[in-house]
């Protein structure tokens, strides 16, 4: 068990956190909510001791272990990854270096006989001959291949540190486990496997997440994070804003009743006060009226942006074919003679791990790559937006915000372009920003507002929720799904996959392509799946086997 007792953090004058007090016990997971700039990580690290309060504490059950989830990418990169892993239950790999240590040493002595003895049995109650299987168990689910967990942490990749690092966490079955964002950068198949991963973990999570389909599978319960405060509500994400919603409601409702109320004594007392034979009554009513309060509904700090893709010219028939195309990157073949047609009504989800293969396939299609082999073709009533997954372009220069959408605006008009950006939730002074010092989520906005006025009726997106706050990622989702055009996405938010997508396509590792008209659960389910279950459960058990 964690609890925060009175906890309070003030940033110059302003409180973050005002007099907070929440347990979290053993058997749950908690989902960690909040707009963005709430605090949910700023109350993580609270929880970890990485961050003192201004007033309060935090206190955990003597002798349990927590166990956080790392966001420096490079603090390993000089240890082996299974090293690494390791490191996630520290005394456990404080013995086995120091056990090392001593049978390396050439003059063994007797007290490093009984040092070692010791050091054996402490090794053995915690599991550690074992330690190296479930650590292997860990990366394997992850998605981290077996001939990489006795690499250097510095020869991976920014994907690949993510998930060793999460697997870090993981290990060593941890009393309490803290979590921030630990979806971000994970392909849906390791989202899916961290998902059963927690569903069957026995002790205190807290996780924050902006994926509400991951949120919905795993939490018991939600801590909503508004105001400084912090409000505990038992189920998952869609529980939770079904309840908050239906409070807001009830107390609008009983608010409503009572100013009803306050009108009907409010007149009676106006008419009769001056009455002798009713000035009695009129007195009471003053009482009755001197005791009514209206309950104070503070609104919520969370902001929902408006996004709506509109289409200039409807789309024809012929939208996009495209034929045997192949592509090497650094002597890696990911694409290999892929080759579909696109029809009007589609809406593909590019799915699976092969992450360069995807934005590699979106970059022939627009133009920004050329194929080995093969050709694509777009119909002539087309227009194509795209969101990259890689930005960094688009916003190195010294452009306002402002200036920097009217140069993709039809319409060379400020307010125009204006009532875009505060669609996106840039208002007033916002405008004057320059694009080079946005964040990630701002930056994503913009290139959301991009898309939104160019009028295309073809939309690419390659991963659009990264960054993004819940809200926004809620508003995304409803203007995709409302989209009267074509799209084809690649994006790790689950609910967006399924409730957006008609058709997925799922690139291999080996660069060729599974493409089913089909939602992308029933996908999950399919036969397509199941064989790739059972080839990666053969070649695993083949690994373990040597």
């Amino acid at each position: 068990m964690i609890q925060a007792n009175n906890v309070t953090l003030r940033v110059g004058k302003k409180a973050l956190f005002e007099d907070v007090n929440i347990k979290f016990t053993e058997g749950n997971c908690y989902g960690l909510i909040g707009a963005n700039g709430a605090g949910k990580s700023t109350f993580l690290k609270i929880l970890s001791g990485v961050l003192e309060t201004t007033n309060g504490d935090v206190s955990l059950t003597p002798g349990q272990r927590l166990s956080v989830l790392e966001q420096d990418h490079f603090k390993y990169d000089s240890y082996p990854v299974m090293d690494t892993v390791i490191m996630g239950n520290e005394r456990l790999y404080q013995i086995m270096k120091e056990k090392d240590a001593i049978y390396a040493k050439e003059d063994f002595t007797d007290e490093d006989g009984i040092r070692a003895s010791e050091l054996e049995a402490e090794f053995a109650e915690m599991d550690g001959w074992d330690a190296e299987t479930n650590a292997a168990m860990l990366l394997n689910g992850l998605g981290i291949e077996t001939d990489l967990h006795y690499s250097q942490m510095a020869d991976l990749n920014g994907n690949e540190k993510v998930k060793v690092l999460l697997a870090k966490a993981l290990f060593g079955n941890p009393d309490i486990l803290l979590l921030d964002e630990p979806t971000n950068h994970l392909d849906l198949d390791a989202i899916a496997w961290l998902e059963e991963f927690l569903i069957n973990f026995d002790n205190t999570v807290i996780v924050v997440s902006h994926d509400r389909y991951f949120l919905n599978k795993v939490c018991t319960h939600i801590a909503d994070i508004d105001y400084g405060k912090i409000q505990l509500f038992a189920g998952n994400y869609d529980f939770w804003y079904e309840s908050s919603q239906l409070i807001i409601k009830q107390r609008k409702e009983a608010n409503k009743k009572k100013e009803e109320q306050i009108k009907e004594l409010q007149e009676f007392i106006s008419r009769f006060s001056a009455n002798a034979s009713k000035s009695k009554q009129a007195t009471s009513r003053k009482r009755a009226l001197e005791k009514i309060e209206l309950d104070d509904i503070r609104p919520s700090s969370r902001k929902y942006p408006y996004i709506d893709f509109r289409p200039e010219r409807e789309i024809g028939n012929e939208v996009l074919t495209v034929e045997g195309i192949s592509k090497t990157i650094n002597g890696e073949k990911v694409l290999d003679n892929i080759s579909f047609i696109v029809g009007h009504d589609d809406k593909i989800a590019l799915v699976g791990g092969n992450e360069l293969a995807k934005t590699t396939l979106f970059q022939i299609l627009m133009g920004e790559m050329e194929p080995d082999e093969g050709n694509y073709k777009w119909g002539v009533t087309t227009s194509q937006a795209y969101f990259p997954k890689d930005s960094t372009s688009e916003f190195d220069n010294d452009y306002s915000i402002t200036d920097w959408l009217m140069g993709y605006s039809p319409v060379k008009d400020v307010t125009y372009v204006r009532g875009f950006l505060g669609r996106m939730l840039f208002a007033g002074e916002d405008g004057v920003k320059k694009v080079k010092v946005l964040s990630g989520g701002e930056k994503v906005r913009c290139l959301l507002s991009k898309m939104m006025i160019s009028g295309a009726n073809c939309l690419l997106f390659d991963e659009p929720t990264n960054h993004l706050d819940m809200e926004s990622i809620t508003a995304l989702n409803e203007g995709m799904k409302k989209f009267k055009g074509v799209e084809i996405f690649s994006c790790h938010d689950h609910q967006v996959v399924q409730t957006t997508a008609n058709r997925i396509m799922e690139i291999l590792p080996d660069g060729t392509l599974i493409d089913k008209i089909t939602t992308y659960d029933e996908y999950l389910e399919s036969d397509e799946m199941a064989r790739k279950r059972t080839v990666y459960t053969s070649t695993a058990s083949e690994d373990e086997d040597d």
